[in-house]
């Protein structure tokens, strides 16, 4: 469990904080109207906002190196 947690640390730090600003914005701007798709409801804003931070600091987890044997030497044809 904690090698899980560890792997996927970004992604789940991006979701904690993106559901906290899809929460926010809910409150600070939300839908007057109640039309918008997103915006509309506190639960779609929060999940919307937490995928989005998951995405984004998804892509900034570490890849493990291949060990210099196994990569592949393209320069050698």
């Amino acid at each position: 469990m904690k090698q899980l947690i560890l792997k996927h640390k970004m992604s789940m730090i991006g979701f904690l904080l993106g559901a906290i600003v899809g929460y926010v914005y809910w409150m600070q701007v939300g839908c007057s109207s109640g039309t918008c798709a997103i915006t509309a409801s506190p639960w779609r804003s929060t999940l919307y906002g937490a995928m989005m931070g998951w995405l984004f600091l998804g892509i900034f987890k570490k890849e493990k190196s291949q060990p210099k044997d196994t990569q592949i030497n393209l320069n050698n044809h």
